[in-house]
Order: structure tokens, then C-alpha cells, then sequence
């Protein structure tokens, strides 16, 4: 064997190093999906948390007395 070949335990000691990589990104990104995945539900209730109180908001401006959209009196 050559100087510059490398030798079986090299290459056993390459492959358990990228192994352990893979380890380590397959848990990260499954860690992000689990992130995102959590973050897209809370940005969905919050969605519908807001067209409700938008809702609501019509519903208090319509049964509010009183005149609306007309000029205060000092015009």
C-alpha cells in the first residue's frame, strides 16, 4: 500500500464520522419539523382568533348608537 492510501481503518473511522453527521442532521431536522409544524397551528388559531374578533368588532360597530360616519359637529 501507498503512503497516500488510506488504510481500512481510516476509512471505517470516515464512515462512523459521517454516520454520526447523518445522526445528528436527521435529528435536527426532524427537531425543525416538529419547530414548524408547532408554529404553523399557533399561527392558524391565531388566524381565527383574529377573524373572530373581527367579527365581533363589526358586530359592536353596527349595534353601537349614534351616528356614524358623519362629520362631528364642530365642521
Amino acid at each position: 500500500m501507498s503512503s497516500f492510501e488510506p488504510s481500512s481503518n481510516d476509512i471505517s473511522e470516515r464512515i462512523d464520522r459521517l454516520e454520526m453527521r447523518l445522526t445528528f442532521q436527521d435529528d435536527t431536522i426532524e427537531t425543525l419539523n416538529q419547530t414548524i409544524t408547532a408554529q404553523w397551528r399557533e399561527i392558524d388559531a391565531l388566524k381565527r382568533q383574529i377573524a373572530l374578533l373581527v367579527e365581533r368588532l363589526a358586530d359592536a360597530q353596527d349595534q353601537a348608537e349614534g351616528p356614524r360616519n358623519e362629520r362631528p359637529p364642530h365642521y
